[in-house]
């Protein structure tokens, strides 16, 4: 008999195949967005399942409330013509139905094999004070230390490199600096300029008439 648990699983499954298709089949990107953050939800329900409650947490914190509200931000900003971005669909639709064959194959291939059926088993089942926060944790800085520090440089070096890439000078973009501005004095910035008033001016004009 079919447990809960594997119903549920599978309603998850489904739906995030779903979402993920309709990633890349809807027209309007605002809605691919949104489908991702189904997909991402349905994902973190899978997590749950199998009791990483804080990846799947950190998926909806992280990806959710900060990346795809990013995403979204810069979709609804820019002004995309979207009939020009799918001038080549049907162009590179069998290079992408080809690639796609590829991975699935891979996957299959992957799953099936023995080595990953002799290696497969259930969640386990742990008491309620279980923490998987903590036993991922101890994963990390134990046996997965130097993969984790290797991947941290790995980040470090895309961020700066992102960051010499696109910092360019140019002519038209106005800069401010910090030094000058604190070195900046009071004449530097002010010019007195003695002027007559209008009073004294209109009387010396009346003079001048009279004589």
């Amino acid at each position: 008999m079919i447990g809960i648990d594997t119903i549920v699983f599978f309603m998850f499954a489904a739906l995030t195949v779903f979402a993920a298709l309709r990633v890349i089949t809807a027209r309007n990107p605002v809605h691919a967005a949104l489908f991702l953050v189904l997909a991402f939800f349905s994902m973190a329900g899978i997590w749950i399942l199998l009791e990483a409650e804080f990846l799947a947490i950190t998926l909806v914190l992280v990806y959710v409330g900060a990346v795809m509200v990013l995403f979204l931000f810069v979709v609804m900003m820019l002004d995309i013509n979207i009939e020009k971005l799918r001038e080549g669909f049907w162009k590179w639709f069998p290079v992408g139905i080809l690639l796609a064959g590829a991975m699935v194959f891979e996957m299959v291939w992957v799953v099936g094999s023995n080595q990953t059926a002799s290696t497969a088993v259930g969640a386990v089942k742990h008491a309620a004070d279980y923490s998987n926060t903590k036993e991922l944790g101890r994963l990390i800085y134990t046996d997965y230390v130097y993969p984790f520090e290797l991947a941290a440089v790995i980040l470090l070096v895309a961020i700066v490199a992102a960051i010499a890439l696109t910092l360019r000078a140019r002519r038209s973009s106005k800069k401010q600096n910090p030094s000058d501005q604190i070195r900046v004095k009071a004449k530097d910035r002010i010019r007195i300029v003695a002027m007559p008033s209008a009073k004294k001016v209109a009387s010396q004009t009346d003079v001048s008439k009279a004589s």
